[in-house]
């Protein structure tokens, strides 16, 4: 028997101590009507097990990371792929994907260098709330 999680549909692995990406997921939850995403701390135990699966998973907590149907995407490629499954104004942002990686992802680590320094750090994973936890692994 594997220990491997079930992995859902749509999962976002982010940086559990993060601010910017602690309010990235509450945005995510607040726009996502259909609840079509979870969500795992790359801290966590689903991650652990994840990367067994998917070595191309970073041991770095420098990118989001998002997987679609057993599918790993990283930096920006995860979130705008994931954008296709939100409402519109917020799914256009997939057409960002057009614009060629060598331009998006230094843009994209430039922000994750920087994002204890504008957005801070917690001392621990967020707790989701009663309503929230269906939607949140560990």
């Amino acid at each position: 028997m594997s220990d491997a999680p079930a992995i859902p549909p749509r999962l976002f692995l982010y940086d559990g101590v993060c601010g910017m990406c602690n309010q990235f997921v509450q945005t995510m939850i607040s726009i996502d009507r259909n609840k079509v995403f979870q969500f795992a701390p790359l801290q966590g135990e689903t991650t652990a097990a994840l990367k067994k699966l998917h070595p191309e998973i970073p041991e770095g907590l420098d990118t989001i990371v998002y997987i679609e149907e057993g599918k790993v995407f990283l930096y920006s490629d995860g979130l705008l792929t994931a954008a296709r499954h939100l409402p519109a104004p917020w799914s256009w942002g997939r057409f960002f994907l057009l614009v060629p990686k060598f331009i998006r992802n230094p843009v994209y680590k430039f922000i994750a260098s920087q994002r204890y320094k504008i957005w801070g750090k917690y001392d621990s994973c967020r707790i989701p709330s009663p309503e929230e936890m269906a939607r949140f692994m560990e």
